[in-house]
C-alpha cells in the first residue's frame, strides 16, 4: 500500500510541475506581443510625364545611289579612278573601245553632208522647173517630179540625221561619267574586260552625306511619325539616335524624310527613312544600327520604381501600404520602362504608397514602418563619425 501512495503523490507532483511550466508558457508569450514592424522605404504613387525611348532594328542606305552599266558593248580601254575615291557628277570613269563607234559617228556625219548637198540640188531643180512651167516653158509634169524629188531628199537628210545623232549617242556613251556627286565603290570590272551593254555591272556609286537609315514601325505608331514629318520644328537632337555595334551613340540631328507608301501585310509594319548629315562618314550604306527614337506620352501617367514590383506566376505585384501600415500585395498591370521607373497601366490609384525597399522582407498582411533603405535592406547602418 505504501509503495502504491507513493506511486500516486508523484504522479501528482508531475502534473502540478507540467501544469505550472505551460502556465509559464502561456505568461512568456503574452509578454513578448505581436512581431515588430518590418522596416522599409515607401513610395507615393503619382501620375507624371513620361517620356520613353523606343529602339527600332535600322539599316543604314544611301539617299541617292546609281549602278554603273555600260550601255554599249566592247572591251574596257580606260578606268580612270580608283576603288572607293570621291567622285564629281560628269567626272569620267570607265572607257568602253571607241574605235568602231568613232568610225560609225564618221561615217553618220558624212552620210548627212551627202544628203544635204543632194537636198540643195533638188531644191534648185524644183525652183527651176517651177519658174519654166510659169512661162509654159516645160511640161507640169516635170514640175511635179522635181518637187517629189526634193520631198525625197529632205526626207534623207533627215534619217541620215537621225543615224548621225544615233552613232554619236554611242560615242558618248562608250565614256562612262558620274551620274552624282558621292563615293564610287570597288570595281568589278578590270582593264580589257568584254561588257555587255545594260547587262554587266562595272560599279556603284552612291552619296554619303547626307545618309539615311531605314526603320519598320508597327502600323499603330504611323500617325506619331506623320506628325513628326509634318512638323520639323519638333524634331530635336535627342529625339532620333543611331546607336552603332559597338555601343556608341552617333551624334547628328536626324529628321523623317519618307514614309513608306503601304504596310506590309505579312508584319503589319511601314517603312520610315530618316536622313543624318555624316561629313565624317561614320555611317556607312549597308551597316546595322539600332535606332532611339524618344516617346513622349501625351498625357500624364502613373509611375513608380521598378524596383517595387515582384512577379509571381507570370503576374506582377506591388505590396500597397493601407491602414494600419499593413502592406497587402496587389496584381497591377505594367507598360513602358525607362530609367529605374515603370509606367503603371491597372492596379493602383494616384496617392496610394507602396513599398519600394525591403520587399524581399514583407508578407502580406505585414506591418510596415518607413526605415532607411539600408535598414530595409538587412543592412546595418554605418556608425557615425567622431
Amino acid at each position: 500500500m505504501k509503495t502504491i501512495n507513493h506511486i500516486k503523490l508523484g504522479i501528482v507532483i508531475l502534473g502540478s510541475i507540467s501544469l505550472a511550466s505551460c502556465g509559464g508558457g502561456n505568461k512568456q508569450a503574452q509578454q513578448q506581443g505581436p512581431p515588430p514592424a518590418t522596416p522599409v522605404t515607401t513610395y507615393k504613387v503619382a501620375e507624371q510625364p513620361v517620356t520613353t525611348v523606343d529602339t527600332y532594328p535600322g539599316v543604314v542606305v544611301a539617299l541617292d545611289e546609281v549602278e554603273l552599266r555600260a550601255q554599249v558593248g566592247g572591251y574596257i580601254t580606260a578606268i580612270y579612278i580608283k576603288d572607293g575615291q570621291k567622285v564629281n557628277k560628269g567626272q569620267k570613269l570607265y572607257e568602253v573601245d571607241r574605235t568602231k563607234y568613232q568610225a560609225a559617228y564618221n561615217s553618220a556625219k558624212a552620210n548627212v553632208e551627202v544628203a544635204k548637198a543632194n537636198r540643195d540640188k533638188a531644191k534648185k531643180d524644183a525652183e527651176r522647173y517651177t519658174k519654166l512651167a510659169a512661162q509654159d516653158a516645160i511640161a507640169k509634169q516635170r514640175v511635179d517630179y522635181a518637187m517629189t524629188d526634193l520631198a525625197n531628199a529632205e526626207s534623207q537628210v533627215t534619217a541620215a540625221q537621225a543615224s548621225l545623232s544615233s552613232a554619236a549617242n554611242d560615242l558618248q556613251r562608250s565614256v562612262i561619267v558620274s551620274p552624282l556627286n558621292g563615293t564610287i565603290g570597288i570595281s568589278q570590272v578590270k582593264l580589257g574586260a568584254l561588257v555587255s551593254p545594260g547587262t554587266t555591272l562595272l560599279n556603284t556609286v552612291s552619296t554619303n552625306n547626307p545618309i539615311a537609315v531605314d526603320i519598320s514601325v508597327n502600323q499603330a505608331d504611323i500617325p506619331r511619325f506623320e506628325q513628326m514629318k509634318k512638323n520639323p520644328s519638333a524634331v530635336v537632337d535627342s529625339l532620333f539616335s543611331v546607336q552603332l555595334q559597338d555601343g556608341s551613340i552617333y551624334k547628328g540631328q536626324g529628321h523623317i524624310v519618307a514614309i513608306d507608301r503601304a504596310v506590309d501585310p505579312t508584319s503589319g509594319t511601314i517603312k520610315i527613312r530618316i536622313s543624318y548629315p555624316n561629313p565624317a562618314n561614320k555611317l556607312f550604306a549597308g551597316m546595322t544600327v539600332n535606332l532611339l527614337a524618344l516617346n513622349k506620352a501625351p498625357q500624364h501617367q502613373l509611375v513608380i520604381p521598378f524596383k517595387a514590383v515582384t512577379e509571381m506566376l507570370g503576374q506582377y505585384n506591388v505590396f500597397v501600404v493601407g491602414d494600419s501600415s499593413k502592406a497587402n500585395p496587389r496584381i497591377i498591370k505594367l507598360g513602358k520602362q525607362f530609367e529605374q521607373n515603370i509606367v503603371v497601366s491597372e492596379g493602383l490609384k494616384a496617392g496610394e504608397t507602396i513599398v519600394v525597399e525591403g520587399v524581399q522582407n514583407v508578407r502580406p498582411g505585414a506591418v510596415v514602418k518607413d526605415a532607411s533603405a539600408a535598414e530595409a535592406n538587412g543592412q546595418q547602418a554605418a556608425p557615425a563619425k567622431k
